[in-house]
């Protein structure tokens, strides 16, 4: 079989006694499971290690996979420059990957690369199984804004170009967990966070690899996970594989979730056609997008018939003669959100209103959404079907003379300067949930400093159009 083995490991630079100190001890059962898979790899002896990272360089629209002959790193940025690694790079591995990749239409290659340097979510596994094995080449990747099947897929095309090339292959998905699991940990707390790693360790203990390609994005992002998209990886290049799955362990000592699993082949790759999760999720995810649609409201029909339109035929959609008084004789901003598998494809609003109506409003600005929203490419023909909108109806800002009379969760925040820039964010955004995280998203959109003279704050309420 062309994968012997995978495992799903945490990246905790302090893990290293050089980084940590002595602190690596509080995390004694991740280190324990670190030594075990260590133990395990080198039992293995592959030729070739996969290690995905969400630290190696990433990209909204393009899967990076690191080029050249070999690379090296340390643990400089964390204190320690006498700890590090060097590795040897599977050329041809990583040739026949990227050529796999292209003839499957899924934008991966060597281009970008900004810092050849060895990253923590790799130098951290590296640094256990190199002080057990080192007889095998590497092929590094990164991570991408693609959805959880595309991960699959590339992961797929790691254990064809595998068995192709007759490698005995190691995945190792390097990736944290929440990151939002303590008021005292680094990134604070937040309800989801347990949840998250609850979900993700049965998921993991079980083998159900359906329910890493399902879970919920608004789940994860206010969970601040990290190593989903890598695990999802994963899970392709085991695709079709009887698996005996481990959970060798789970802490959050510090706030953030460390899991360590392992999944061993127990037959050939393609032998088991429950495991092949493809058309699974491809149920899953056409049962959802029909369930989405249909619980539509008015103003979010008349969102998504307005870029369909302009996008099918460059026209801008004649108002509809139907529409609720709210929409064809209220005046309002509105702003139009626009996800992709869960992730953000285009946003653009108006604070105040600027045209006749709301309708008039809600068209022209899921048009800019869609199409002009610089931070994205204009939205494709082929995209459409899979695209989710929301809309929301600002009311009237009101101006705040204190943060305690803000609130992430009910109120948007508009921070302005005397010389006419602005930012705004919207409320109850996933991931946003401090008063000071909002405010700093905010200011940085409108390029301010929250320590500049004569900032102001204003708040507004909106109705969520779903």
């Amino acid at each position: 079989m062309p994968v012997v083995a995978a495992f799903v490991v945490p990246h905790p630079p302090l893990a290293v006694p050089g980084v940590g100190h002595g602190r690596e001890k509080d995390i004694a059962q991740t280190v324990a499971a670190y030594d075990e898979v260590a133990r395990r790899i080198a039992e293995l002896a592959p030729d070739t290690l996969v290690i995905s990272s969400p630290h190696t360089a990433s990209y909204l629209d393009y899967l990076h996979i690191a080029p050249g002959s070999a690379a090296r790193g340390d643990f400089r940025d964390f204190g320690d420059r006498a700890d590090g690694s060097e590795v040897s790079y599977d050329e041809r591995f990583v040739s026949e990957l990227c050529r796999a990749a292209a003839d499957a239409g899924i934008p991966a290659g060597t281009r970008g690369e900004k810092d050849p340097a060895l990253d923590w979510g790799v130098l951290v596994p590296l640094h256990f199984i190199q002080a057990r094995y080192q007889a095998f080449d590497v092929v590094r990747m990164g991570l991408a804004g693609f959805s959880p099947l595309d991960h699959y897929r590339l992961g797929r095309l790691v254990q064809q170009v595998a068995a192709r090339l007759g490698r005995r292959v190691v995945y190792v998905a390097s990736g944290d967990l929440s990151h939002k699991l303590s008021a005292e940990g680094p990134y604070g707390f937040a309800p989801d966070g347990p949840v998250f790693d609850e979900a993700l360790c049965e998921a993991l203990a079980a083998g159900d690899f359906l329910r890493l390609l399902t879970m919920d994005p608004g789940l994860c992002e206010r969970a601040a996970e990290c190593g989903l998209r890598s695990f999802q990886t994963m899970a392709g290049a085991l695709d079709g594989t009887p698996l005996r799955t481990e959970l060798l362990s789970h802490e959050a000592p510090f706030g953030v979730g460390y899991g360590v699993a392992a999944f061993t082949p127990e037959g050939p790759e393609g032998s088991d056609p429950s495991r092949r999760y493809e058309g699974a999720y491809l149920a899953w995810h056409a049962n959802l997008l029909e369930r989405t649609r249909a619980a539509e409201d008015p103003y979010v029909r008349l969102a998504r018939a307005s870029l369909e339109h302009c996008v099918r035929t460059g026209q801008r959609l004649p108002l509809p003669t139907d529409l609720p008084a709210e929409l064809s004789e209220r005046r309002a901003g509105a702003f139009v959100s626009i996800k992709k598998d869960g992730r953000l494809r285009g946003c653009i609003g108006t604070i105040a209103p600027t045209r006749a109506s709301l309708a008039e409003e809600i068209v022209a600005n899921a048009v800019s959404a869609g199409l002009h929203d610089p931070r994205f490419s204009p939205v494709r023909e082929e995209e459409l079907a899979e695209l989710v909108y929301d809309v929301d109806v600002l009311g009237e800002p009101e101006a705040v003379e204190d943060r305690s009379e803000l609130d992430p969760g009910r109120y948007g925040v508009i921070v302005s300067t005397p010389d006419g820039r602005r930012g705004l964010l919207l409320p109850a955004l996933d991931g946003v949930d401090t008063v000071e995280e909002q405010l700093r998203i905010a200011a940085r959109k409108g390029g301010i400093s929250l320590a500049e003279k004569g900032v102001r704050l204003e708040r507004f309420e909106v109705v969520r159009h779903l």
